[in-house]
């Protein structure tokens, strides 16, 4: 009889193969700390967000934005603080989800790792959404050729499998191209607006007695979206040359990047339109409020080419979050929490191929389901998944910073207390005033109905108990494998 390979092996293995056999694993070495800071960066579509998402910002802050970036920069420091602290201590593709297991128990680990295969898809696939638009709208104008914005979302998801399938340093480099064409684009924004305005950065946008006001807590809400996936530098630690250290290094270089660049972006912005008129111009058109800017002070041509970069902004948020998404996949499939084949690897390439199959796979039935409900990519594929990914993702900030208190009080190793008290309570309090917030503020995230918006919230509470229930069920079902839940390589079914 004619013996089976092993990735046959792997892909029929059942419970009743080697509790010791392990999976394949990611390509080790393969990112460095700039690999890790445009892989997190990109992600964050710098201009898209600059164009897209801070006029809403401007909507309910007005002139204090700016410096609501700095205070929300601060408070993701902190929580970076005893998020790297405890790090040192965790290797594992599924960042969040091993952290929170080792200070708050394996079934509420396994809870969060629910929460955060559900928040990244969600972030993902909506994502698909804004790109089929500006493709859609970019393209006629460009070549007269209207085609309807799905045919370029599956474009877009086959091209972003492709490059996953690739590895890990193939993307990299993509999103590095993309990222400084990008920052680039808001530079030449910035400096036009500033020589031809001739208007100084507004002082009052970064005053306490502005920014600290009750009723810019809708603000806050929003401008910690921004900072969305930054923590995902420790789900790529074990591609990552230089261990801890490099990833240490590419975190607080995105948190300082995010809170810097985007509080003077949104200065300049303010500099433009003025600080008394900022919040009623964004009200007026939300839409083009930065358009307008680009119109304004630069030429026709810097406006196609931004609007060209918008669509790979666009992209290169869906590869970076499709490379994170997969890796959760990957984690939980290695782990026991979903089938083990997603934890199967290219033998060349070193990717988590299955895991990126089925993410892609998934992102392409939602552009269906959009489409045949008739449901807007703009407004609802693009704000309700966005809104159900930031949701989860403060959530598992909050958390984190709590299991960091927990975990570090049990293991004591030499750390200030500034590092395993004072910095993760001040950002556990912080994150969860700004969860509450989030979600008093869930309709103006949404544009939604309550109905919509409780299905949201039932969508993350129900990843939450599922993923806890399967810890349950292995502990007592099979301990084995269990108790190797958050070990970096896991146990093979």
């Amino acid at each position: 009889m004619q013996s089976s390979t092993p990735v046959e092996d792997d892909l029929s293995s059942g419970a009743s193969a080697s509790p010791t056999r392990q999976t394949n694993n990611l390509a080790a070495n393969a990112m460095g700390t700039a690999d890790l800071v445009f892989t997190v960066l990109a992600a964050l579509a710098p201009l898209t967000l600059i164009v897209a998402v801070t006029p809403l910002h401007f909507l309910k802050g007005g002139s204090a934005v700016p410096g609501g970036y700095l205070i929300a920069g601060c408070i993701m420091a902190l929580f970076a603080v005893g998020y790297m602290a405890i790090s040192r201590h965790v290797q594992n593709a599924g960042a969040f989800y091993c952290v929170i297991a080792k200070g708050l128990g394996k079934p509420i680990g396994a809870g969060a790792a629910a929460v955060a295969l559900v928040s990244y898809n969600a972030l993902q696939i909506s994502t698909y959404g804004a790109l089929g638009v500006y493709a859609s709208d970019t393209l006629a104008h460009l070549t007269g050729v209207t085609l309807p914005w799905w045919f370029y979302a599956v474009g877009a998801a086959m091209a972003v499998y492709t490059l996953g399938y690739k590895g890990i340093h193939t993307s990299a480099r993509v999103l590095a191209i993309i990222l400084i064409g990008e920052i680039a684009m808001l530079v030449v924004l910035a400096g036009a607006v500033m020589l031809t305005a001739g208007h100084p950065l507004p002082t009052e946008s970064f005053t306490a007695s502005n920014v600290l006001q009750p009723h810019n807590g809708a603000m806050f809400a929003l401008i910690f979206g921004a900072f969305m996936g930054f923590e995902s530098t420790t789900i790529f630690s074990e591609e990552a040359r230089g261990g801890h250290r490099t990833v240490r290094r590419a975190t607080y270089m995105a948190v300082g990047f995010i809170a810097v660049f985007y509080a003077l972006m949104s200065a300049v912005i303010v500099a433009a339109y003025g600080s008394d008129m900022i919040q009623a111009e964004a009200e007026k058109d939300p839409i083009n409020l930065v358009v307008n800017l680009f119109v304004r002070f630069t030429s026709p041509p810097v406006v196609d080419v931004m609007n060209l970069l918008l669509l790979g902004s666009a992209f290169a948020a869906l590869l970076a979050l499709h490379n994170v998404s997969n890796r959760y996949f990957y984690a939980m499939g290695r782990e026991g929490l979903l089938p083990g084949w997603l934890a199967l690897t290219h033998p060349q390439r070193k990717s988590p191929w299955l895991a990126g199959l089925l993410q892609s796979s998934l992102a392409v039935v939602f552009i269906g389901l959009t489409v045949v409900c008739g449901v807007d990519p703009y407004l609802g594929l693009l704000l309700w998944g966005s809104a159900l990914g930031m949701l989860g993702i403060i959530l598992l900030w909050a958390l984190c910073s709590l299991a960091v208190l927990v975990y570090m009080r049990r293991r004591p190793g030499g750390e200030s207390l500034w590092t395993v008290v004072i910095a993760p309570t001040a950002s556990f309090l912080a994150l969860s005033v700004i969860f509450v917030l989030a979600i008093d503020n869930i309709a103006l995230l949404t544009g939604a109905s309550d109905q919509v918006n409780g299905l949201l919230l039932a969508c993350g509470a129900g990843a939450f108990v599922l993923g806890g229930a399967r810890a349950l069920w292995m502990r007592r079902a099979e301990p084995l494998r269990y108790e190797a839940l958050t070990s970096k390589k896991g146990v093979q079914p």
